[in-house]
């Protein structure tokens, strides 16, 4: 047997031989890469991981940052992130419900061709449009309606086309049956293309979602920040938020500044891993219907 398998090598062409060892190559460059990003994301996910862990405790979570710790960062997070679906949601799903149902026009072309090109703008520029146009021209001051409304801006490309792909992939017989039942287009949008494509534009709200937790730029120019609990007021008041804790402490000479800026990270880590498992759980299940 063994003498046959040698045999089998012996025989192999000089063509083959090179397929071989380009298949080597190729293989052996494939690892090289995975490794070049792996390492230094298990790394990254280790050091936040060790340091943020050892840094988690109850005064970190029921104090403000004047005292040390990260309620109003909390606070702020949330409220900045579920402030901005409030506006981002209707105008999303909507814009997307059209483009599937209504969106094979010129109108529809444009406003597919803008979604996608705010989907490639920094967030930064869409920070600095808001100061010049909220926190200056309208005068609001450094404020959470600023802010929300900023990651609402960002957020409505995602959440528009996703929901687009979503919906379109709604059978058309569904359609078709339920205008033969008598239907209008309002009770088909809704009741049947908006019901059956429910999961995908849920996993399009928790994207819009985890993306909105984790920006840091836009909100340096619209929400501010402040080292206070949130004061109930959606205009001249800042607002803390996590990301700019991670952004700032980080650089700050003492150790326990470091401390909570790794602990802040661990968090939003860990929101934004909770955020993209439910949307994947929801997906499968969706896949799996």
């Amino acid at each position: 047997m063994s003498a046959s398998v040698g045999s089998a090598h012996a025989k192999r062409s000089p063509m083959e031989t090179r397929r071989h060892i380009y298949n080597l190559v190729g293989w052996g460059i494939c690892g090289l890469a995975f490794l070049l990003i792996a390492v230094p994301l298990v790394d990254l996910l280790a050091v936040v991981i060790i340091k943020g862990a050892s840094a988690f405790s109850i005064k970190l979570f029921t104090t403000n940052a004047i005292h040390g710790g990260l309620l109003n960062a909390v606070v702020g997070t949330l409220v900045l992130s579920l402030g901005s679906l409030i506006f981002a949601v209707p105008i999303g799903v909507g814009a997307g419900m059209y483009l599937s149902e209504y969106g094979q026009n010129k109108l529809g072309a444009v406003i597919r061709f803008l979604a996608d090109t705010l989907t490639g703008t920094p967030s930064i520029v869409l920070g600095y449009f808001s100061y010049i146009t909220m926190v200056v021209g309208l005068g609001w001051g450094f404020s959470v309606l600023a802010g929300a409304l900023t990651l609402a801006i960002m957020v409505i490309p995602y959440l528009t086309r996703i929901t687009e792909l979503s919906l379109r992939r709604v059978p058309t017989s569904m359609r078709e049956a339920a205008y033969a039942l008598g239907a209008q287009d309002r009770t088909v949008a809704f009741r049947v293309v908006l019901a059956a494509g429910l999961p995908g534009v849920i996993t399009s709200i928790l994207l819009a979602l985890a993306i909105s937790v984790g920006e840091t730029a836009p909100l340096i120019y619209t929400a501010g920040w402040s080292t206070l609990g949130w004061n109930f007021h959606l205009i001249h008041g800042s607002i803390g938020y996590l990301t700019y804790v991670i952004w700032t402490y980080i650089n700050e000479p003492n150790s326990k500044a470091h401390a909570v800026a790794f602990a802040a990270a661990l968090l939003v880590m860990l929101v934004v891993l909770a955020i993209n498992v439910a949307a994947r759980t929801v997906l499968s299940r969706r896949q799996s219907a």
